[in-house]
C-alpha cells in the first residue's frame, strides 16, 4: 500500500509530506483547494505525463516521491527485478519535472524510463473518477477483472500455454515445409551429383598422389639413358668395384708387416667399395623405377583429368570433392526424411490446436458461468447507489475461428441505465455520475480479486447527495477492509465513514505572502467541525455541528 507522498514545487505545493494507513482516508477542502493538484502530482509519479506547467512558478523543478509498502511477491516487485532493480525493502517511485518540460524517473534511487515507471507502478495504484475510464475502457481489462472475479488465472494459464504451444508448432512446420521445399526444388541436381561423385570416389589427397606419379614418369624417359650409363659405370665391365676389390686384398694381406701404415688404407679402401656399392643399388633402383607402362601414365592422366574436371564443375578443390559428395547424401536423406518429418509435424499442429481448442472451450465454459454470478453480485450494489432502475450484464462473444493468447472470448461489460432503453457498453451508454457508481459496484464486488492494493477515488460521490451519498460512503468503507482506499469527497457521508481524515486548504507562505496548499490530518473535534463544514458551508451552525456528529457516531 501507499504510506507516504513527499510532493515538492509542484503549482500552489511548495512542501508536503503525507503519511497514510491502512482503511479509507477521505481528502476534503474547499473548491480549489488543490485537492486535483495532489492527484495530479501522484499520477505524475505513477508515469503519467509530464507538464513543465505543473512546476511551481519561480522554481526551476518540482518533485514527487510515492513510497509503498508491498509484499515480497507483489507484481510491482516482480516488474522492478526485470528491470535489474534492487527490490529490498520499500518501493519508492520518485519523478522529477523539469520547468522546461523535461522530466526524469527514478525506482528506488536507480533511474529508469518513463515507461518502465508506468510498467512498475500500473499494479500499484487506481485512480478512478467520472472522467477516468481508464480501468473500464479497455475489453481486455474486462476479460481480466471476470477471470480474476472466478478465479481462473490458472485456466487461463493453461490456455495461454496452448496457444504458446500451438504457435510453436506452426512455426516448425512452416521452416521445415519452406527447407523442404528449397531442398526438393534442388533434388534432381543433388540426385545427379551425388551419383556422379560417389562413381568417381575421390579420395583425401589424392590429386597430390596422381599429379606427383604423372610428373614422374613423364620425365622418366629424359632421365633413362643416363641412369643406364652411370649402372654401367657402376656395375658393368669397367666397375671399379673388382679392381678396387683386388687391391685391398692385397693390402689386406701385407697388413701383419706394416699395420699402421696399411689398416688406414684397408679401411678407406672398405668404405669407398660400401659407398659405390649403395651407389650401384640407388642407379639399379632408379632405373627401374623408370620403367612404366605408357598404358598406366594413360590411366594415371584420365584419374587425374577427371578429379579435376569435377573440381571445376563444383567449384570445390578436389580434396574437399569426398566432402561434398557426403554433404550431398546427407541432403538427400534429408529430404527423404525430411518428407516423414512433415507428416510428423503437421499431426504436432493438429495435436495442439486439439489441446488449445479443448482447453480454451474449458475456459469459455467457465466464464460464462462466472459472468452470471458477477452479474448477479454487481446488480446487488446498484439500487442503494440510486441504480435501482439500471442492469449490469457481461457480455460474451465466442469465435473459435478467431483464437488468441487469452482464449476465443471477447468479453465487454454492459449497461441497460433504464427500463426500455438500449443496453449497450458501459462507456458509451453510462453518463459520468453513473459510470462512476458502476465502477464503485463492480470494485466492491471485486475488491479481493483483481485490484490494486491502492485505489483512488476522485469525487465519485460528486452530484449525489443523502442515502445516495452515504450508501458510496458505505461502500467505500467495505472496499477499505480489502484495500488502501483514498477518496476525495465533498459529501459529509462519505468522509464519515473515514478511518482517516486530511483537510486540504490553501494559506500564505512566510515567502512574500505566496499561496500555498497545505494538507492538515483531523483528528476527533477538528475533523467534526470539518464535516460540519461539508455541511452547513461557510457559516457552521450548531444545528450543523450536531448533525456532524450524529454522522460520526452513525458511521463508527
Amino acid at each position: 500500500m501507499l504510506v507516504q507522498l513527499s510532493i515538492r514545487d509542484i503549482v500552489l505545493i511548495d512542501r508536503l509530506d503525507l503519511e497514510f494507513g491502512r482503511g479509507l482516508t477521505v481528502l476534503t477542502g474547499e473548491t480549489g483547494a488543490g485537492k486535483s493538484i495532489l492527484l495530479d502530482a501522484f499520477s505524475l509519479a505513477l508515469g503519467g505525463r509530464g507538464d513543465g506547467s505543473l512546476v511551481r512558478t519561480g522554481e526551476s523543478q518540482g518533485q514527487i516521491t510515492a513510497v509503498f509498502d508491498l509484499g515480497a511477491d507483489h507484481p510491482a516487485r516482480i516488474a522492478a527485478a526485470a528491470q535489474d532493480i534492487d527490490c529490498e525493502g520499500d518501493v519508492i517511485l520518485r519523478r522529477v519535472q523539469m520547468a522546461d518540460g523535461r522530466t526524469r524517473a527514478f525506482v528506488n534511487d536507480q533511474p529508469v524510463s518513463v515507461q518502465a515507471l508506468r510498467t512498475i507502478a500500473a499494479p500499484l495504484v487506481e485512480i478512478h473518477g467520472q472522467h477516468d475510464d481508464r480501468a473500464l475502457v479497455d475489453p481486455v481489462r474486462h476479460r481480466a477483472l471476470l477471470d480474476a472475479f472466478g478465479g481462473l488465472q490458472g485456466q487461463v494459464e493453461g490456455v495461454r500455454k496452448a496457444f504458446s504451444d500451438l504457435k510453436q508448432a506452426r512455426i516448425d512446420l512452416v521452416d521445415e515445409e519452406e527447407r523442404v521445399a528449397r531442398v526438393r526444388a534442388d533434388g534432381d541436381y543433388l540426385r545427379h551429383a551425388h551419383e556422379e561423385l560417389t562413381r568417381l570416389a575421390p579420395r583425401l589427397k589424392e590429386e597430390e598422389e596422381l599429379a606427383t606419379r604423372r610428373a614422374t614418369m613423364m620425365q622418366a624417359e629424359k632421365v633413362a639413358s643416363e641412369l643406364r650409363d652411370a649402372n654401367a659405370s657402376l656395375s658393368g665391365e669397367h666397375s671399379p668395384l673388382a679392381a678396387l676389390s683386388a687391391v685391398m686384398r692385397r693390402l689386406e694381406r701385407r697388413a701383419a708387416q706394416a699395420p699402421d701404415l696399411i689398416e688406414p688404407s684397408v679401411k678407406a679402401l672398405s668404405t669407398a667399395l660400401d659407398a659405390l656399392d649403395l651407389a650401384a643399388q640407388t642407379v639399379d633402383q632408379a632405373l627401374r623405377d623408370s620403367r612404366y607402362d605408357p598404358r598406366e601414365l594413360e590411366t594415371v592422366e584420365e584419374r587425374l583429368f577427371a578429379l579435376r574436371a569435377a573440381s571445376r564443375k563444383y567449384n570445390t578443390p578436389a580434396d574437399q570433392l569426398a566432402a561434398l559428395a557426403e554433404r550431398f547424401g546427407r541432403d538427400l536423406a534429408a529430404l527423404d526424411a525430411g518428407e516423414a518429418l512433415l507428416i510428423k509435424l503437421a499431426k504436432a499442429v493438429q495435436d495442439a490446436a486439439a489441446r488449445f481448442d479443448a482447453a480454451a472451450a474449458k475456459l469459455s465454459k467457465a466464464r460464462i458461468g462466472t459472468a452470471t454470478l458477477l452479474d448477479k453480485a454487481v446488480n446487488a450494489e446498484l439500487a442503494p447507489l440510486k441504480l435501482e432502475r439500471a442492469v449490469f450484464t457481461t457480455q460474451i462473444e465466442t469465435n473459435a475461428r478467431e483464437p488468441n493468447t487469452d482464449g476465443i472470448d471477447r468479453i465487454e461489460f454492459w449497461v441497460q441505465t433504464n427500463p426500455g432503453t438500449r443496453a449497450g457498453p458501459m462507456m458509451k451508454v453510462a453518463s459520468g455520475g453513473e459510470l462512476a457508481r458502476f465502477m464503485l459496484a463492480l470494485k466492491v464486488v471485486l475488491a479481493d480479486r483483481g485490484s490494486a492494493p491502492t485505489l483512488v477515488f476522485d469525487e465519485i460521490d460528486t452530484g449525489v447527495g443523502g442515502a445516495v451519498a452515504d450508501a458510496i460512503g458505505q461502500r467505500l468503507a467495505r472496499l477499505s477492509a480489502q484495500v488502501q482506499v483514498l477518496a476525495v469527497t465533498h459529501a459529509p457521508q462519505v468522509a464519515a465513514r473515514a478511518s482517516g481524515h486530511l483537510k486540504i486548504a490553501k494559506g500564505e507562505t512566510g515567502k512574500g505572502k505566496r499561496v500555498a496548499t497545505r494538507v492538515e490530518p483531523l483528528l476527533e473535534g477538528a475533523r467534526q467541525e470539518e464535516i460540519a463544514r461539508m455541511l452547513a458551508g461557510a457559516t457552521i451552525t450548531d444545528e450543523a455541528r450536531a448533525a456532524a456528529r450524529k454522522l460520526l457516531q452513525g458511521a463508527g
